[in-house]
C-alpha cells in the first residue's frame, strides 16, 4: 500500500416484540462498551424509526435511508478474473487515496462451495481450497471502480479483523491438514491481505499465530499485541489468544517474523458460559505459552497447558479493539451441547493494563437482558459511538444497532428467502463496517452473497 493510501453493572431490561422485532433499554453503565474508542461521540439516539419494507425485496431500512449493491454473487468481477464467489463474510474498510474506499471480503466457501474464489497466480495458496478474499475499490461518489481477487487457495474464510497499519487479517475457520476434502496443504491459519496491493502481501500463512478454527481477530494499536477467538462450537470448545509479535506494529509482512502465541487462562474458570452476572469481573487473567501452535499431532484447544487446564468458550466469534481494550463475543452456549450454562450471547471485555476479564453483556435465556434475535456474530462501532450487531439466528435475519444509551433497535432486516414458503430460510448478515467518514455503512448477506452500502441520516 502507498504512503497516501496510508494517509455492567446490572442492566434493567424493557423489550416489546411487534412486526420489527424488539425495542430494549438499558439502565447503567452501558457507555463503558464505547468509552475511548474513536467512534464514541456524543450523538447517541433511540434508533431511526420502523424499518420500512423494501419493494425490491433485499433489504429494509429506516424511513430516509437507501442501499446500494455494490456486488452480487454469480456476477463477472470486474478485473475478468472470473465470477464472484460464493458465501461472503468478513469485511472491513479502508481509506486510499482521493477519497477513494477498499472494501476486503472474505467468502467461508469449502469444498463443496458453489462458486470458489478464481485461482490467480501469485495470489493462491493451495489451488485446490476454494475459499479467499476479494477486493472492491469505491470512488469518492460510492460507485465500484474495480472489484479483484485479493487472495486465493484458502478455506473457510470467516472474518477476521483491520491492523493499525492499514491491512487486513482473514481467517480460516478450519483445522483440516491436506489431503482431507482434496486440500493439497494443511489449513487453519491467519492470512494477511493489503487491501490497495494484494500483491504486496501475496499468500503467506502467518503460521506461528497458530493453526486453529479462527474466526476473528483485533490489534491493540499501542503495544501490537493480536487477539484471536477460535469458534468451536462443539467440545472441546475454543479458547482466546494472544500473539506477541517478534516485530510488533512493524507494518505490512511484519507478522511473517513470527512470536508468541499464548491462551487465556482465568484462574477458577474454565468455562466463560458459567457466568451468569452481567459486570462480572476476574483479576489475574494469565497467559499460557501454546505447546505446539501448529497443531502437528493434537489440535490446540486439545493440548496439555499444565494441572490448572485452560479456560474455553462455546462459539467465539466477533473481537474488536475499543478504548485500551479488546472486545469479544461468545455467540451462544448449551449446556446440552456441553457447555457449563446457556445463553444467547455474551460481549467480553478483556483489560490488558489491569489482566482483567469482565462480563459486558449476557443475553438470555434466563439473565435480564434480553436480544431481539439470537446469536450475536460480527459486530463493529458504530459512528453515533454504539454498536452494529449481525444477527446470526433463525427466521428473518437483522442488523441490530446498540446506542450509547443502551438501547437496542433493529437497522436493517433482509428479504432474501432462500428457503421455501413452507421452510423459509434467509441469509444471515456478516461483515458489518463504516467508511472511514462513517457517511456509510457497508453490509454483506452470506446467501445468496451480496454486498450491500447503506447511506443515510447516520448522525441524525
Amino acid at each position: 500500500m502507498s504512503e497516501d493510501d496510508r494517509s455492567a453493572t446490572r442492566r434493567q431490561v424493557l423489550a416489546r416484540t411487534g412486526a420489527l422485532g424488539a425495542g430494549i433499554a438499558f439502565t447503567g453503565a452501558l457507555s463503558e462498551l464505547f468509552a475511548g474508542s474513536a467512534a464514541a461521540r456524543n450523538l447517541g439516539h433511540t434508533g431511526y424509526g420502523p424499518l420500512v419494507p423494501d419493494p425490491k425485496g433485499l433489504l429494509d431500512l429506516p424511513e430516509g435511508f437507501r442501499y446500494r449493491v455494490l456486488s452480487r454473487e454469480g456476477e463477472p468481477l470486474r478485473s475478468g478474473e472470473g465470477p464472484v464467489p460464493s458465501h461472503h463474510d468478513g469485511m472491513s474498510a479502508f481509506a486510499g487515496r482521493h477519497g477513494r474506499v477498499h472494501l476486503v471480503r472474505n467468502h467461508e466457501n469449502r469444498a463443496t462451495a458453489r462458486i470458489p474464489v478464481p485461482v490467480v497466480e501469485g495470489l493462491t495458496y493451495d489451488p485446490a481450497a476454494k475459499g479467499g478474499c476479494t477486493a472492491l475499490t469505491l470512488d469518492a461518489r460510492g460507485d465500484v471502480l474495480s472489484e479483484r481477487v485479493a487472495i486465493a487457495g484458502t478455506a473457510v474464510n470467516c472474518a477476521g479483523g483491520p491492523t493499525p497499519w492499514g491491512t487486513w487479517l482473514t481467517c480460516e475457520e478450519t483445522e483440516d491438514r491436506a489431503g482431507t476434502a482434496g486440500y493439497a496443504k494443511d489449513h487453519g491459519f491467519i492470512f494477511e491481505v493489503d487491501p490497495a496491493d494484494p500483491r504486496r502481501t501475496g499468500a503467506v500463512p502467518l503460521s506461528a499465530m497458530g493453526r486453529f478454527q479462527h474466526e476473528a481477530v483485533a490489534v491493540d494499536p499501542r503495544r501490537g499485541v493480536v487477539y484471536e477467538t477460535e469458534d468451536a462450537f462443539q467440545r472441546p470448545f475454543g479458547l482466546f489468544y494472544r500473539f506477541l509479535p517478534d516485530r510488533p506494529l512493524g507494518g505490512p509482512g511484519s507478522l511473517r517474523a513470527g512470536g508468541l502465541l499464548q491462551a487465556m487462562r482465568v484462574p477458577g474458570l474454565p468455562d466463560l458460559s458459567s457466568v451468569r452476572e452481567t459486570g462480572a469481573s476476574f483479576d489475574g487473567v494469565e497467559w499460557v505459552d501454546v505447546p505446539d501452535p501448529l497443531a502437528a499431532g493434537t489440535p490446540v484447544r486439545l493440548q496439555d497447558f499444565g494441572p490448572k487446564g485452560i479456560t474455553h468458550a462455546q462459539k467465539l466469534e466477533g473481537c474488536y479493539w475499543g478504548g485500551r481494550c479488546v472486545y469479544f463475543v461468545s455467540s451462544f452456549a448449551r449446556s446440552s451441547e456441553g457447555s457449563a450454562g446457556d445463553h444467547y450471547g455474551q460481549i467480553w471485555r478483556y483489560d490488558p493494563d489491569r489482566r482483567r476479564l469482565t462480563l459486558v453483556i449476557v443475553f438470555g435465556p434466563d439473565t435480564d437482558v434480553q436480544l431481539p434475535g439470537e446469536s450475536p456474530d460480527n459486530i463493529c462501532l458504530a459512528p453515533s459511538g454504539g454498536l452494529m450487531v449481525c444477527e446470526d439466528g433463525n427466521g428473518a435475519q437483522h442488523v441490530y444497532g446498540v446506542t450509547r444509551r443502551g438501547e437496542v433497535y433493529a437497522m436493517a432486516r433482509g428479504r432474501q428467502n432462500i428457503g421455501t414458503p413452507e421452510e423459509p430460510e434467509w441469509g444471515e448478515f456478516a461483515g458489518v463496517t463504516f467508511s472511514p467518514d462513517g457517511e456509510t455503512m457497508y453490509l454483506n448477506c452470506y446467501t445468496p452473497g451480496t454486498t450491500f452500502a447503506v447511506t443515510g441520516p447516520w448522525r441524525r
